[in-house]
C-alpha cells in the first residue's frame, strides 16, 4: 500500500510530535557522566598499562 508524499509528511509530523526530547538539565546531567566516565576509563587503563610495563621491566631486568 502506497502513500502519496503528503500523507506521508503528515504521518512524519504526528510521529515526530509524540517524541519526548530531554531537557536541558538532563542533557547535561548525560554529558557530564560520560566525561567523567571516560575520564575514569582513561585513568584506570593507564595505571592498568603502567603496572604491565613495570611488571615487564622487572622480569626483563631480572632474566638479564
Amino acid at each position: 500500500m502506497a502513500t502519496n508524499p503528503l500523507q506521508f509528511l503528515q504521518q512524519t509530523r504526528t510521529e515526530v510530535s509524540k517524541v519526548v526530547w530531554p531537557t536541558r538539565r538532563e542533557v547535561l546531567v548525560t554529558t557530564l557522566m560520560v566525561f567523567a566516565l571516560a575520564i575514569l576509563g582513561a585513568i584506570f587503563f593507564s595505571l592498568v598499562d603502567l603496572g604491565i610495563r613495570k611488571g615487564l621491566e622487572l622480569i626483563l631486568t631480572l632474566s638479564a
